[in-house]
């Protein structure tokens, strides 16, 4: 380990834990063992793979880590405790978890980004933090170094954890994320938290069967024996498609970063597109093998365009997978997480969660979810309907331009060319025309509604996934008339901003490579940095992407502040390793600034770092 000196941690408080049987933990009860803090909000993509990502490392490493998740919100809906612990059991989160509804633990421990990792060890002292997802390797070796060397000193405590799980509820459905009409008029939903699909009669309520065994699995094979793992997006495909593929129905396996097919006469399951492993590359415009591409938590898919159209949440972008011709690709996006409209291969997007065609064919609305935007696609271009940018979001009706939403996770295009808004973290069911440019609600007081489904019959039903049921929407509120128009709050997301200086500042990453690892540039430049601002006018140089993860930027001083917008990604490799494994570190910031006279001309941003 390194001499530079030791941080002492800060002690752990907030408005109160989840999963400790109602107890209060401090550094103290936990001294001995080794704490790996995971500074997390439940809307973040990034934060939802860092928890399945940690999930091996708490079994091997049971009797010796204690994993806290310190949960810091974006939204104003993630200050809400309720929903806070729905979220909870929603994602499996089997540690404990502070509430930091102030973002108070983020500050003390210096967070910037979503997620972070700190690692305190069985001192009390910080030896690691590190932003982003893609840790779980390098974390092992560091486990492994502080056992060895606590074990050496007598100051490592073996045992069991703090983790007391909560009761476990009965519903039919648990969370369930997506639905789709079948033909027949019955109804298929991904029954999220339960690992399965759900079939159900007409009324939204009776179970004809249940497809997966209901836990966490990525097993093929008969419908009571297949296993999915917190599954999201369904979709049909047409008919003759369907009898050419061998299958009728196309699955968003989320978690397991998969696409499945699904037989509806027998309910059988085959892996359609993925390997299974997370997608960490770089972006191209080939077509591949659908079985050799790497994907990244697909969230909801639709048919357009001539093939299935993937909402890949995980990396901001949509790719498409043709069934026929088994093979899948980039649709549209860059990776970077913004929004900034153009042509598909140049735009940005902010984990789109929701899908839906137009009757027409013509167009497709999407749900671009950490935008809190509603946007679409049409003619080889996105354009944005409603929505502002990544901070920004609210409860507002009215002209399309001003009108707020807050995370929406779903739309449903109706017959009359308007949309429907799974707008989820408001609770509500909002209504974008075109025709007029006007959002209006429709329903509010659901609980967290994240897809909606137009039946043949012509009804919307909501899929309330936070109440784990379906609910209809009064038929007479689909229309203008039958609308409302809500004049609620504006929010933007408040982190303190960071002060720097007018003029030229640098920016730096700072990246450690994770021990036993070194950076690897077997295929080209090992480091890539993109940055953007909004505004724009705040750069007025050192916007764009470059290979050093080092920038020199000029900051207007006219410009007041603003958000600097920042990825970053280094590519390792195991060293002195006949055959060595290859790793990808990356991380969006979004970076709160205030142009300040007189203050630093650096800012500095941790992409991994051991041994602060």
């Amino acid at each position: 380990m390194s001499t530079t000196p030791r941080v002492r941690a800060p002690e752990l408080r907030g408005r109160a834990w989840l999963n400790t049987g109602g107890r209060e933990l401090s550094l103290a009860d936990l001294r001995g063992r080794i704490i790996l803090l995971d500074f997390w909000t439940f809307c973040c993509i990034n934060c939802l793979h860092v928890l399945d990502e940690l999930r091996p490392l708490e079994e091997k490493y049971a009797d010796v880590l204690v994993v806290v998740g310190v949960h810091s919100p974006k939204f104003e809906h993630e200050k809400d405790p309720d929903a806070l612990a729905a979220a909870v059991e929603r994602y499996g989160v089997h540690h404990p978890v502070l509430d930091d509804p102030e973002l108070d633990m983020w500050q003390q421990y210096a967070a910037r980004a979503w997620p972070t990792l700190a690692v305190v060890d069985p001192e009390g002292y910080v030896v690691a933090t590190m932003a982003g997802e893609g840790h779980a390797d390098g974390l092992a070796r560091l486990l492994d170094q502080l056992v060895a060397e606590h074990e050496a000193k007598g100051t490592l405590r073996r045992g069991d954890g703090p983790y007391v799980p909560p009761a476990e509820p009965e519903t039919t459905l648990r969370f369930p994320g997506k639905a789709v009409a079948l033909p027949g008029g019955n109804l298929l939903v991904s029954d999220s938290a339960r690992h399965s699909l759900v079939e159900l009669e007409p009324d939204g309520e009776t179970v004809v069967r249940r497809i997966g065994a209901g836990h966490r699995g990525r097993v093929d094979g008969p419908a009571e024996a297949a296993t999915f793992s917190e599954p999201q997006g369904l979709c049909l495909l047409p008919p003759q498609v369907a009898e050419i593929a061998g299958y009728d129905l196309v699955v968003a396996d989320t978690v397991n970063h998969l696409l499945r097919g699904v037989r509806l006469a027998t309910g059988e399951v085959v892996t359609v597109a993925g390997t299974g492993r997370q997608w960490r590359s770089t972006v191209d415009d080939h077509a591949h093998d659908a079985l050799s591409v790497d994907l990244s938590s697909p969230w909801d898919l639709a048919w357009y365009d001539g093939r299935v159209i993937v909402a890949m949440a995980g990396i901001h972008q949509l790719w498409w997978f043709d069934p026929v011709k088994r093979t899948a690709g980039v649709y549209a996006g860059t990776t970077v997480e913004a929004l900034r409209d153009g042509p598909l291969p140049d735009v940005w997007m902010a984990q789109p969660s929701g899908l839906s065609v137009s009757a027409d064919g013509r167009r497709l609305w999407i749900a671009d979810s950490e935008t809190s935007a509603v946007r679409y696609v049409e003619d080889g271009t996105m354009g944005t309907a409603v929505g502002q940018g990544l901070f920004d979001f609210g409860h507002v009706d009215g002209p399309a331009g001003q009108a707020l939403l807050q995370h929406p996770l779903g739309v449903c295009a109706l017959p009359d060319g308007s949309v429907l808004v799974a707008d989820t973290y408001n609770g509500a069911v909002r209504r974008y025309d075109p025709a007029t440019g006007l959002v209006a609600t429709v329903a509010d007081g659901l609980a967290e509604p994240s897809d909606l489904v137009l039946t043949d019959g012509g009804a919307v039903l909501v899929v309330e996934s936070a109440a784990h049921r379906l609910t209809q929407v009064a038929p007479g509120a689909l229309t203008a008339t039958g609308a409302t128009t809500v004049a609620g709050p504006r929010h933007r997301t408040e982190r303190r901003p960071t002060d720097l200086a007018a003029g030229e500042v640098t920016l730096d990453i700072v990246f450690t490579p994770a021990p036993g690892q070194k950076l690897d540039e077997t295929y080209g430049p090992s480091t890539r940095l993109v940055v953007s601002a909004s505004p724009p006018e705040l750069l007025l140089d050192g916007a764009g992407t470059g290979t050093e993860l080092s920038r020199r930027l000029v900051i207007d001083g006219t410009v007041p502040g603003g958000v600097l917008q920042v990825t970053a990604q280094a590519a390792t490799c195991d060293a002195d390793a006949e055959h060595a494994a290859c790793h990808l570190t990356r991380q969006d910031w979004g970076v709160p600034v205030r142009v300040v006279d007189g203050a630093p001309a650096r800012l500095p941003l941790v992409l991994r770092g051991l041994d602060t």
